[in-house]
């Protein structure tokens, strides 16, 4: 079981994760890439890196025997999956074994029982841990899963056997709907994970998701390192996750984590899994969910709270290590908070965000693993996380405070993030409280979520300091630092400039000398600055004789600037143009057609849904686009005609491409 060389079947934040446990202990890495990922932090920071296909990730990071090929040429001793991919493919991990490597994972007899949700289920039974009421039979016919529901009673749960991720899983909240939730989930179920089977759970009202992260070695050791809490959620998909889990009966929580060990003793597991449970503050009671035989995403919040490195410890136990410590051993300090920090926009139904990175500022002093940085180019092809922030303190309510310190201080350019909608739910008094539930979010928002309008002096200061940035600094020449000082007044009046905010008419004017200056915005609304400045990203100044100091962040696309600017609300960003910027784009002859249905990102078309000459109502849906293993459905923006079709099932497009033209339809 001796190994010195580690390939990593993974990309991402997690590659560079296990990366960082590989170098500890003194072990080469070799880093696998699709074509998409040649430029990827992952691949330069690896000590060998090895192109195994295009950008699919059919054909690249799920492709087994390119992957085991790479592990040959570069004479890797062992695989680590990371998450996700074949993490959870028990042929994977046999192959991996077959070919005489070390799989740093469970064995793969453990992944296929855990991976059935069906025979885990029946597993835990057996182990004396507690499971939801429902039908988990091997007649998967029509007839006798409605009887069964029938005798279920609603609401309950459709859920498939294989996989996970909210995928193949449908909530029946009225007996006539039965047949076609079970009929679809069994067809997201063969699609997504080749296996329609299907079985049917009662389901608990206003539940959390609590799970108990597990460590077991090849000699019959095996401890708990305590639990976590994943119950904030969208569509099953954790948001904000922590440890411990708050506001758990001190008598539960010991029973919830020894039932943990004891499943796990019960299949022989080894390396690090987690069991998962759906608690019902209700009924004081918990349910077994299912088991995840690998490292979680949210492992860094138990590392932070127990000081235990679980790679390091998914690689000790690989090469045959005993557990250096027992259950009494492991001791739990303070409170920890991950943040998902994902290129997605929820104010728009969570649009998938790709671009170019222009800026990557995040937040210091606290741990950040991420897998991009400045110039990373986040595409259409994987999963939208781009990085995990992970706050430690003494207690919960100082955790929550750092973790919205930390996403205000966190400012990216180029590419949309969820970091104002995550703020928004640390400080939503649900999450305080510990009200949430996994399907809370409709509570928490009941109009849905929009982001915060800057306030009028935040607007003022982001053009104030882009303004600061293009005034001419003593010594330059008039044609190195002319910018947007070119508009000037009459003979004897201080000059002004302007700018404007993207999807502002009008531009906010900053006039004065270059110590006090007043910023007029678009409505009239004036700004004073006195002994404003702009040093080292960092905006100073007084308003009102109050002095102020606001992070602030400038970065040049190509068409416009982009400012960020540490608000009230956190950092905020604006897309601001100069005279010339907007000169330049009517010299181009930039135009927007209201006709054109255009790919609001780049993406794969999945389906084509009307043809020429169609006749379409405003919000019927024309193309659905998958981006981030998301589907989005383009809808049409008014009542139409189809004139024309740019594109075809199965292409692959730009972001803005167009997709289909319209002809409005003509009102008599």
């Amino acid at each position: 079981m001796s190994f010195t060389r580690v390939l990593i079947a993974n990309r991402g934040e997690i590659a560079l994760r296990i990366q960082r446990g590989c170098r500890k202990l003194g072990l080469e890495t070799v880093a696998v890439f699709s074509e998409a990922d040649r430029d990827a932090p992952f691949v330069a920071e690896a000590d060998h890196a090895v192109c195994i296909g295009p950008a699919a990730a059919s054909e690249s990071y799920l492709n087994v025997a390119a992957i085991l090929e790479a592990a040959r040429a570069t004479g890797a001793g062992a695989v680590h999956p990371g998450y996700g991919f074949l993490s959870e493919n028990p042929d994977f991990a046999a192959a991996v074994e077959a070919a005489g490597l070390v799989f740093i994972g469970p064995a793969p007899d453990a992944i296929a029982q855990m991976g059935s949700k069906i025979a885990a289920k029946a597993a835990a039974e057996a182990a004396g841990v507690p499971v939801l009421p429902g039908y988990r039979g091997a007649d998967q016919s029509d007839s006798r899963l409605l009887q069964e529901a029938g005798a279920l009673g609603v609401p309950f749960l459709v859920k498939a056997s294989a996989g996970g991720g909210g995928r193949g899983m449908r909530l029946v909240t009225d007996m006539a709907d039965a047949p076609k939730a079970i009929a679809s989930a069994r067809a997201e179920a063969q699609g997504a994970f080749g296996d329609p089977a299907v079985f049917l759970e009662r389901y608990a009202l206003r539940s959390r998701h609590v799970e108990v992260q597990v460590l077991g070695d090849t000699h019959g050791n095996l401890v708990h390192l305590g639990d976590r809490d994943c119950s904030l959620q969208r569509n099953h998909q954790k948001l904000i996750e922590e440890a411990p889990a708050p506001n758990l009966p001190d008598d539960l929580r010991e029973h919830m984590r020894a039932a943990a060990v004891r499943l796990a003793q019960a299949i022989g597991y080894r390396s690090a899994g987690t069991v998962e449970y759906l608690y019902d503050p209700e009924r004081r009671a918990y349910y077994f969910l299912e088991m995840n035989t690998r490292l979680q995403v949210e492992h860094p919040v138990t590392e932070a709270i127990t000081g235990i490195d679980l790679v390091e410890w998914q690689l000790r136990i690989a090469r045959g290590e005993r557990l250096t410590f027992q259950q009494p051993d492991v001791h739990f300090e303070g409170h920890a908070i991950e943040v998902r920090v994902a290129a997605e926009n929820p104010a728009e139904n969570y649009r998938p965000e790709t671009g170019t990175i222009t800026l990557w500022a995040p937040p210091s002093g606290v741990r950040l693993d991420t897998g991009v940085r400045e110039g990373s180019v986040v595409g259409h092809h994987y999963d939208s996380m781009l990085a995990k922030l992970i706050i430690h303190a003494p207690d919960r309510a100082q955790a929550i405070r750092d973790s919205v310190a930390a996403i205000e201080g966190f400012a990216v350019g180029g590419v949309g993030l969820n970091l104002a909608f995550q703020r928004a739910l640390l400080m939503h008094p649900d999450f305080a409280a510990i009200r949430h539930h996994t399907a809370g979010l409709p509570e928490m928002f009941a109009n849905g979520w929009t982001p915060p309008e800057s306030d009028a002096q935040s607007r003022a200061l982001a053009a104030l300091a882009l303004h600061l940035h293009l005034v001419p600094t003593a010594g330059s020449t008039p044609w190195q630092g002319l910018g947007a000082w070119r508009l000037t007044a009459r003979a004897g009046l201080p000059g002004a400039a302007s700018y404007w905010a993207s999807g502002e008419e009008d531009p906010a004017c900053v006039a004065g000398d270059t110590r006090n200056l007043t910023i007029t915005l678009p409505d009239g609304t004036p700004v004073a600055v006195e002994a404003s400045g702009l040093t080292a990203d960092r905006l100073t100044g007084r308003i009102g004789g109050v002095p102020f100091a606001r992070a602030a962040h400038l970065r040049r696309t190509k068409d416009h600037w982009q400012v960020f600017l540490s608000t009230p609300d956190g950092m905020a960003g604006f897309a601001i143009e100069t005279l010339e910027d907007r000169h330049l784009q009517r010299a181009s002859g930039k135009v927007g057609g209201a006709d054109l249905l255009v790919a609001p990102m780049p993406g794969a078309v999945v389906e084509l849904r009307v043809a020429p000459g169609d006749r379409v109502a405003a919000g019927d849906t024309l193309v659905v686009l998958e981006a981030m293993k998301l589907l989005q459905s383009l809808v049409a923006p008014f009542a139409g005609i189809v004139a024309e079709i740019y594109c075809a099932a199965g292409d692959t497009v730009a972001g803005q491409a167009p997709l289909v033209k319209l002809d409005p339809e003509e009102t008599q």
